[in-house]
């Protein structure tokens, strides 16, 4: 059931709104960057995101392929969202961080989650190894 969620960075500086359906997957990914600041998503289309405040505390990083944008903030370090610039089926895509909802403990734990092998670019598999994730 699609749900309209607030989120922040930590220090609040950053602050969006998201509609997303925690009954859909969500994805824990083994790549380089989402392992070491241990990023979960849900994904939503741009029409179900909404940056509120501190657009200028985002600094963007892009590496590898330069595909994807992550945003994080300058203040407090933590990354709200991602951007999926070069997705097949050419559409953009946001990856909103889970940790940064104000949703309940019960609706997170109850988010069913996908993993996926983005450190060897199989997107549509899961890694061998997963409870790290």
């Amino acid at each position: 059931m699609l749900k309209s969620y607030a989120g922040s960075c930590h220090c609040g500086a950053v602050r969006f709104e998201a509609d997303i359906d925690l009954t859909q997957p969500t994805y824990r990914c083994n790549c380089s960057i989402c392992r070491r600041n241990r990023f979960w998503p849900a994904i939503v289309t741009p029409d179900r995101f909404r940056l509120l405040a501190g657009g200028d505390h985002l600094v963007e990083y892009r590496f590898n392929a330069m595909r994807h944008s992550h945003h994080f903030c300058r203040t407090c370090g933590v990354r709200p969202f991602g951007i999926g610039n070069d997705i097949p089926g050419g559409e953009r895509i946001y990856g909103i961080n889970l940790g940064c909802l104000d949703a309940t403990p019960e609706e997170l734990a109850a988010a069913p989650v996908t993993c996926i092998d983005g450190a060897h670019d199989r997107w549509q598999s899961a890694p061998a190894l997963t409870s790290y994730l």
